[in-house]
């Protein structure tokens, strides 16, 4: 140790009145980047009274639909989330339907007239009476009937659901916006009034 480095040593004993240089450092309480955004244990208690009211379709655990609604909200399309949770896209649109978490491209560009699905829906028609009068393959049709039946469920819930999840994992701005997009999307106007229970 040269003497310009002794001198620097004195002069931090002086002050500190310490001749230990490092000391161990405690764990800080961490920073919100290192922890999932939310509650999860009230995200769990959503999906569960979702569970409870509705009939649910997806096999999906609690804990796998809490990845899908965060994953939802990260602005995931139903391919990345499948891929985070080792599924297929339709187990996902299945979840999500569950869930409430309707995209504005579930009804942009519909495959069907969505106004006429709901109209025979309401009139209680079957699958071949859509397929046959909306010119649609099986397979469509019954995709969109559960669009308009998630739809139908989250309006008379009042968007509840998916607004509390949108408080718990979003900014109070982007929660009002999403929550906005979701009551004005072209389907409301398409499942305004219906009042039968649709399941194919």
């Amino acid at each position: 140790m040269d003497e310009k480095t002794e001198e620097l040593r004195d002069i931090f004993i002086d002050a500190t009145g310490s001749d230990t240089v490092t000391e161990r450092q405690e764990e800080g309480p961490g920073s919100l980047a290192d922890e999932p955004s939310g509650d999860p244990a009230r995200i769990r208690e959503l999906i569960g009274q979702m569970r409870d009211r509705y009939e649910f379709t997806s096999p999906l655990s609690d804990e796998t639909l809490e990845t899908v609604v965060r994953a939802f909200f990260d602005d995931a399309d139903d391919a990345a989330i499948a891929e985070r949770i080792d599924a297929d896209a339709e187990r996902v649109f299945d979840a999500r339907m569950d869930l409430h978490l309707l995209r504005e491209s579930d009804t942009a560009d519909a495959a069907v007239d969505l106004v006429a699905l709901r109209k025979l829906l309401v009139e209680d028609a079957s699958v071949a009476d859509c397929v046959e009068r909306l010119d649609a393959d099986e397979e469509t049709v019954r995709h969109y009937a559960r669009v308009v039946e998630t739809r139908l469920e989250a309006t008379r819930a009042n968007d509840r659901f998916r607004d509390e999840f949108a408080e718990l994992l979003t900014d109070e701005e982007l929660s009002d916006r999403m929550a906005q997009d979701a009551r004005e999307d072209g389907l409301r106007e398409a499942t305004e009034d219906i009042e039968t229970d649709v399941s194919f």
